[in-house]
């Protein structure tokens, strides 16, 4: 480790964190970010982005969408908040929102392969800020004494090496053998090149003018030729093409053949590999979903959550549990996490009927599904209560212990002045198949 202790010093000097007392300031003690500022950290695919509106609306929608999503910090399985996980909710650094930075980090890891965020810390070594990173000035290392990976942040204004615990580095899939991401767009460099050249050819094409062949007798004059051809160019620039055919000349014209069905052909292919690629549903690029296929809104927001969304998630969970929690808060219980729920809802009648379901087996109180609604928790003494329909019955129950617990249901149904199940069930109703019974 000596060796490797030297080089490490000569790259970053002696790197300590400390907080930065400018609360609008990118520069502090150990780093120095302001000409990051107005950075799209975007590195050399930028043009792409900026041209390609297929590109630009696959990535958006990703971007957007993760960072939409809801995280909340959560201590076996109980919702809890404290100064780091306000870097995720609130706000991520001086300058930038905790919904810019999950943004900012996606776009980057769908453009370039890598997204990079440094965490700052204080003297005790808890995460105070996170600073997106240009990934064009990231170098990944190997320490091939104890095979530990290490970043090296270099530029003109700034140059550091820090542990892989100091850097959130997300990415989209790695060789065996390798560290970084592949970006998608290098992926479909070869795709977005033909597609350029179908689309450069076709505008050329668009842009001719029809050509014309003009035959004459022998006998006109040169006089008469010369005004003639005057008075064609005059009729075509002024008539939209239109000429009157005089005695002695003919006119053969050719029009351009410019055909727009392959250009959308072509615009079709290379939004099935986009899709691909970025492994979205191809409805994602406003793509026409074949007839017939079965598929309804809600399958292909489960399919787009399921296979593409989730695996994205778990990334960024487990990024953000390993360097901005300790082992020891891991150990309690600690951990971050999305959640992906709101976009499984689906339509009003859907949701009504997942959570009756979630209701009468006893998987859900009241106010839980409140939250899933966004509204806020009731104060009713049932609303935290278990419940269990009471038509349910274990498969080795006797007949007669059935019927008696039925009838006690009944009796107790017929008992309440205001003719309703416990916790607001049906009104007035002595259905021993609608009444329920705490999950206790």
């Amino acid at each position: 480790m000596g060796l490797w202790q030297n080089i490490k010093s000569a790259f970053a000097g002696n790197m300590k964190q400390e907080a930065n007392t400018n609360a609008n300031s990118w520069d502090g003690h150990g780093f120095h970010f302001s000409n990051w500022a107005d950075s799209n950290f975007w590195g050399s695919h930028s043009q792409v982005l900026r041209t390609n509106e297929e590109i630009f609306g696959v990535i958006s929608r990703l971007a957007n969408t993760l960072s939409s999503l809801p995280i909340h910090e959560y201590q076996n399985y109980s919702e809890t908040s404290d100064e780091v996980s306000e870097l995720l909710t609130g706000e991520s650094n001086p300058s930038m929102s905790a919904f810019q930075l999950i943004n900012q980090l996606e776009v980057s890891r769908n453009v370039d392969g890598n997204a990079y965020a440094w965490i700052e810390r204080d003297n005790n070594g808890l995460p105070i800020h996170l600073w997106p990173i240009d990934p064009g000035t990231v170098t990944v290392k190997r320490n091939i004494d104890d095979n530990s990976i290490w970043y090296e942040v270099n530029s003109d204004e700034y140059h550091f090496l820090v542990f892989n615990t100091e850097i959130i580095h997300v990415k989209h899939i790695t060789p065996l053998t390798g560290i970084l991401g592949i970006s998608p767009l290098d992926v479909l460099r070869d795709p977005l090149k033909f597609q350029k050249a179908v689309e450069d050819f076709s505008l050329n094409e668009m842009d001719k003018k029809d050509s014309y062949i003009i035959q004459y007798d022998r006998s006109v004059s040169p006089e008469n030729r010369e005004a003639m051809i005057n008075d064609f160019r005059r009729m075509v620039s002024e008539n939209g093409g239109a000429v009157v055919q005089e005695k002695g000349f003919q006119f053969d014209r050719f029009e351009s053949r410019f055909q727009p069905g392959d250009l959308s052909t072509t615009n079709s292919i290379t939004r099935s590999r986009v899709a691909t690629a970025f492994n979205v549903p191809l409805s994602f690029l406003s793509e026409t979903i074949e007839q017939g296929n079965g598929k309804s809104n809600e399958q292909i927001m489960a399919q787009f959550v399921e296979m593409t969304l989730l695996p994205i998630v778990k990334q960024y969970e487990s990024e953000f549990n390993r360097k901005l929690l300790t082992r020891s808060q891991r150990a309690r219980g600690f951990y971050f996490k999305f959640n992906v729920n709101g976009l499984l809802r689906g339509d009003t009648a859907a949701r009504t009927e997942f959570y009756q379901m979630m209701i009468r087996n006893g998987i859900a109180t009241s106010n839980d599904l409140r939250k899933l609604e966004e509204l806020p928790p009731t104060d009713n003494k049932n609303a935290d209560q278990l419940w269990i329909t009471g038509d349910l019955y274990p498969m080795d129950l006797d007949i007669q212990d059935r019927q008696k617990k039925v009838l006690s249901n009944v009796a107790s149904d017929s008992s309440d002045d205001d003719s309703t199940t416990k916790g607001g069930g049906n009104s007035g109703s002595n259905d021993p198949n609608n009444a329920k019974v705490p999950n206790n």
